[in-house]
Parts: structure tokens; C-alpha cells; sequence
């Protein structure tokens, strides 16, 4: 090694100094190029949400990573089993060991604890928690393997025709590819499919059962006005990711971004193209929303599987999670484009179709002690709301979970009752006080539902 007449393995040392300097240059310089070339592909996009006009894109075609924007549709698919009562919001859902066991971001799940489904579907959303979309996975389809089968075919319903899900959570998986084109498809169709959820992705923070978790979108949201989601994603094959929606006026912009290099450089570059986007965007265009995939689910026979298109019926909100699941049938409906209105097909319900048959509300007098389809409800003086009153059980628990999805706290601590009149089901939330009873009425009425506060006596 060195000695003591100025020598380092035979070279003097002030000429060792000079190849150091050299050799730690050219180590920078290879550091930087390998870095470069290793660095994630970049893709961009940015559409019209209202139309899904394409106003930006950039490598959109390509099939890249998605890391976490992978929760987009594990959330989609929940969104979709809550609906047709496949699962209940307060379903309990047992953690199993391999959910637990997931890798970071993740909410902390043990193994054998039971947590409400609701919670699983808020840390997926705002914490992107690996364990939860886990969870989800596993609730819904017994393994994650066939949730992520049922992911995949539920994109190519979309028209997601570069996209194939391997698991629930995003991390990287041989296979496990999307692209800038399929995540904005898939944004629209989180915005209109499911307005009613879509609140989640703008939180800065939520309960999530054990803990109050915070966004990982949660600087974009502050600091880009008008904007209200969607979904974060890293790994190092995927680089920074995100789909961001914003809104200004009538007008609503849907920018994807894969392969950021920093989360901040990733922001500020959405942000710009986001304000292109807005720039672009024509002022007033008829909304065009896309066509929301037929549910169906799949019988199997033998070696031969029976797919039935079902229109969706919710069963009363209880634990299901012992009942068999179904699937949904492959590429039923394929939407051609970014824009594309395709024909409803019979069975298909549209959104409007979803909500719309009830009867206007009608004061009915009651006796003082009520039947509730088989309950009593007590003669002391009780208040809540009364949501209508609705021509079949299917349609008064359409709208019940409709309202649950608000999490209006109010709601959420009311009991919820069916009263049989002979004429319909009258729809009731009942057990808060007057004044819980009117912020809860409002807040029904704010997102354009009828509402009224009863008293039960």
C-alpha cells in the first residue's frame, strides 16, 4: 500500500492523485449515462373529460408499468361489487396472511383481524396501502390471482385494449403493464361511473378504521386549484406516476402522467399540462359520458362457462362474505376510442337509469308504533330521514347504498329501516337527533336527492 517515500502501489502519489481524480470522473460519467438509459419511459396524455377528447399525447400507446394507478380499477371492481351487493360497505373482512404481509405504503393490517370494507376501500384510495387493495382483492374473489383476472377483463370491457392486471396493488409484476391512453379511460370512467365514491380521491386525509391516514396526492390537490384527484403511483420500473383531474368552471381536464422523475418534477409537469389542457378545451361541449360496462357474472358448467348479462339487484347491506362470488364475462362492451358513445346494450343500466325509479316523496301518517318489515320501532320520540318512498325493495336498496356511499357521519351512525305501506317501501334512516337529522337531510339535498326529517313517536 502506501509507504514512506510517496508511493501507492508502485505510483507516485502525486501522479495516483491525478488517476484518481480521472477514474472518479469517468465513474460520475458512467453513473450518469447508466442512469439515463435506465431511467422509466416517459408517457403523457391529456384529455376532455366531458367528451374524452384528446387535447396532448405523448408515447400514449405504449405498454409501461402503472405502479400504484393499478388501485384505479382494484377500486373500480370494488365500486362495482358494492353496487350489485356482492359486498356490503360494512361487510367485515378478514385479514389474511399474505395481505398482511404486503410491502409499504400500507395501512398496518394484521393477520386475523377483521376491519370493515369501507376502511379497506378509503386506504386504498388515499393512502395507495398495498395491504387493503390486498384485502379488497381477496374479499371480493377469494384470491388475488382472480380479482386480478377480473381487473383485466373489466378493462378491456373499457376498452383498456394495452392493459393486464397481475395483481391488486400496483407493485411490479412480469405482466403487470397499462398505458397513458387506458389509465385516462379509466379515469372517465371512475368520474362518471361512480360519482358518488369519486369524493374519496380528493381527500387530504381519512379514517381508515385503526388510523387517520394522509394522501399520497395530498401537494398536488394543495397546490393546483381546482383539483380533485386521482391517483399516485412509484416503483423504480414504473418511475412517477399519476392521473390528476381538475375542474374549473364546466370545464374538466384528465392528465396522465408515467415515468416522472420525482414526485415534484412530476407535479409541476401535470400542472402544465393540466393549464394546457384547459387552454385547449373547448368552452361549451355537450358532455358525452362513457358507457358504463355491463355487470355480468359467470355460471360455470362443466368445462364451458354460461355468461349472463344481470341487472344489478343489492340485497339488504349484511355480512356476505361466506356467499359465492361471481365474475364478470369478458369484453362485452368495448368502447373505440377516448370519446366513443357506444349504444346501450338491453340489460345495461346508464346512470340515470340507476336511480331514477322512485315516487316523489309523500307525508305518510303512521300509527304510533310502525312495523318495519318484521321490527318494531320503538314509540319514543326518535329523529331521521325519510329518502322516499320506492316501488320495490331493489330500488329502495339501490338508493340506500347510494346514500351510505356519501359517509355522511350521520348517516353512518343512523339505522336504517324499510316500512311496507302497500304501496311501496318507504326508505327511512332513524336513531339521530333533530339536529343530526336535518345536517343529514341537507347534505342528501346538496347532491340532488329528495330528502325529508321525520319524527317516529
Amino acid at each position: 500500500m502506501r509507504d514512506r517515500t510517496g508511493v501507492f502501489l508502485g505510483i507516485p502519489t502525486n501522479q495516483f492523485r491525478l488517476l484518481k481524480g480521472a477514474i472518479s470522473g469517468a465513474a460520475v460519467f458512467f453513473f450518469l449515462t447508466f442512469a439515463a438509459a435506465s431511467a422509466a419511459p416517459y408517457a403523457g396524455m391529456v384529455i376532455d373529460a366531458r367528451n374524452g377528447e384528446v387535447l396532448y399525447e405523448d408515447n400514449a400507446h405504449a405498454r409501461l408499468h402503472p405502479a400504484s394507478l393499478t388501485k384505479m380499477m382494484t377500486l373500480y371492481v370494488a365500486f362495482e361489487a358494492v353496487e350489485n351487493g356482492e359486498i356490503s360497505l360494512d361487510t367485515k373482512v378478514r385479514i389474511s396472511r399474505n395481505a398482511a404481509s404486503e410491502q409499504p405504503s400500507k395501512l398496518g393490517l394484521k393477520a386475523g383481524s377483521r376491519i370493515a370494507f369501507r376502511y379497506l376501500i378509503r386506504a386504498t384510495a388515499v393512502r395507495s396501502a398495498n395491504d387493503a387493495a390486498t384485502a379488497i382483492a381477496e374479499a371480493i374473489e377469494g384470491s388475488e390471482q382472480a380479482f386480478a383476472n377480473r381487473m383485466t377483463r373489466a378493462a378491456k370491457r373499457m376498452g383498456m385494449t394495452h392493459t393486464t392486471f397481475r395483481n391488486a396493488h400496483g407493485l411490479t409484476q412480469s405482466g403487470q403493464l397499462s398505458s397513458a391512453r387506458d389509465m385516462s379511460i379509466l379515469a372517465r370512467h371512475l368520474i362518471y361511473d361512480y360519482p358518488d365514491y369519486y369524493n374519496l380521491f380528493s381527500r387530504i386525509e381519512t379514517y381508515a378504521g385503526i388510523k387517520t391516514v394522509a394522501s399520497t396526492n395530498r401537494r398536488f390537490l394543495r397546490a393546483y386549484n381546482g383539483a380533485d384527484g386521482i391517483k399516485t403511483g412509484y416503483t423504480r420500473a414504473a418511475g412517477y406516476n399519476l392521473v390528476a383531474s381538475a375542474r374549473k368552471g364546466n370545464v374538466r381536464i384528465i392528465a396522465t402522467v408515467f415515468g416522472g422523475k420525482s414526485t415534484q418534477t412530476r407535479n409541476n409537469h401535470v400542472a402544465d399540462l393540466l393549464n394546457r389542457g384547459f387552454r385547449r378545451a373547448k368552452k361549451n361541449v355537450a358532455l358525452r359520458k362513457p358507457v358504463r360496462p355491463l355487470y355480468t357474472k359467470v355460471l360455470n358448467a362443466g368445462k364451458s362457462e354460461i355468461r349472463l348479462a344481470v341487472v344489478p339487484v343489492l340485497r339488504p347491506e349484511e355480512d356476505h362474505a361466506n356467499e359465492d362470488k361471481g365474475e364478470p364475462s369478458t369484453a362485452l362492451i368495448e368502447s373505440q376510442g377516448l370519446g366513443a358513445t357506444v349504444p346501450t346494450e338491453v340489460g345495461d343500466l346508464s346512470e340515470n337509469q340507476d336511480w331514477n325509479d322512485i315516487r316523489p316523496i309523500v307525508p305518510v301518517e303512521r300509527p304510533r308504533s310502525e312495523s318495519v318489515l318484521g321490527e318494531t320501532v320503538s314509540n319514543e320520540k326518535i329523529a331521521g330521514i325519510n329518502l322516499g318512498m320506492f316501488p320495490t325493495m331493489e330500488s329502495a336498496n339501490k338508493r340506500a347504498t347510494r346514500v351510505l356511499l356519501f359517509d355522511q357521519k350521520d348517516l353512518l351512525s343512523a339505522r336504517k329501516h324499510y316500512f311496507s305501506d302497500g304501496q311501496g317501501i318507504v326508505l327511512k334512516y332513524l336513531g339521530m337527533t333533530e339536529d343530526a337529522a336535518k345536517r343529514a337531510c341537507d347534505y342528501v339535498q346538496h347532491r340532488e336527492l329528495e330528502c325529508s326529517v321525520v319524527y317516529v313517536r
